[in-house]
């Protein structure tokens, strides 16, 4: 199995055809996947977060922490857990300036982040998701909503857009930088195994 960097060409096809969002996060870059066949699994993607205020409970600023956004892969992996810790591992050697990695398993498709415990992450909690809207035949993320219509008011919202409230999400977290672990640990809960445990 290999890695190398992904190009616009290879997220957008990953997102659209391998992930259940079927949308292509803006502001990210990340890893095409191979495996030991040479075959082209997908991609894994990290952005600069949606929020800037998504590392303060790390104590963190944007540039010293990346959320992980899509791991949008196909099937032919050995292991997908084995792809992601390669990430963490490059992201870790090539970036020294990023102390965490954050991310969110989507409670409303019955995701625990298996892949998260697999790897190590830090189960933080459980938290209210973002509203949602239903524009041009499918619901999207408010920055979605942002990025394509210019704004999320209200008034600028296409006629007979519907608005929901959005699944909650398990946020994980992962320490770069050793000096986080103590944090990390007194910020930990048990893992979520099934819905009742959320």
């Amino acid at each position: 199995m290999r890695l190398e960097i992904a190009s616009h060409k290879a997220t957008k096809y990953a997102c659209l055809k391998f992930h259940y969002a079927k949308s292509v996060p803006v502001n990210t870059f990340g890893y095409s996947v191979f495996n030991d066949n040479n075959e082209w699994c997908g991609v894994i993607l990290y952005g600069s977060g949606a929020s800037n205020q998504l590392g303060k409970q790390l104590n963190l600023k944007q540039g010293q922490y990346l959320e992980l956004v899509r791991v949008a892969l196909n099937g032919k992996q050995k292991s997908t857990s084995k792809c992601l810790a390669v990430s963490m591992k490059i992201i870790k050697n090539k970036m020294p300036l990023v102390k965490a990695l954050i991310s969110f398993a989507d409670n409303g498709q019955n995701h625990k982040g298996i892949i998260y415990q697999a790897t190590n992450w830090y189960y933080t909690g459980k938290f209210k998701g973002d509203k949602e809207y239903f524009i041009n035949g499918r619901w999207m993320h408010p920055r979605s909503v942002g990025s394509i219509n210019g704004s999320r008011a209200k008034d600028k919202l296409p006629k007979g857009t519907l608005i929901r409230q959005g699944s909650s999400k398990l946020r994980y977290v992962y320490p770069l930088d050793k000096s986080l672990v103590p944090l990390c640990k007194s910020m930990a809960k048990p893992y979520p195994k099934n819905a009742s445990e959320v």
